[in-house]
């Protein structure tokens, strides 16, 4: 079981800007430039890591990988794929 710093203070400076603890980074594996979303809630302020990329819908990406041509079975593409992992296998 992970242990959890708790009671460690930190002071807002006059740009608003707060130092994480270093036990908090350190557990959170937060480094420099970790970006943190920030959400007001009725029992204070909380942290996390933000997303690496934007959440998205199946709508916005259904049809990114176009296919010209006839559809292809899964077969098919079970041996594009083992094909392509034996080409690169082989490097």
């Amino acid at each position: 079981m992970v242990s959890r710093p708790t009671n460690l203070t930190t002071v807002v400076s006059t740009k608003g800007q707060v130092i994480l603890p270093k036990a908090i980074r350190d557990q959170r594996r937060w480094s420099a430039g970790t970006r943190l979303t920030v959400e007001e809630t009725p029992e204070g302020v909380f942290l996390r890591a933000a997303p690496l990329f934007p959440e998205t819908t199946i709508d916005e990406v259904v049809g990114i990988l176009r296919h010209e041509g006839k559809p292809l079975s899964l077969d098919d593409m079970d041996a594009a794929v083992a094909a392509e992992a034996k080409r690169h296998a082989g490097r």
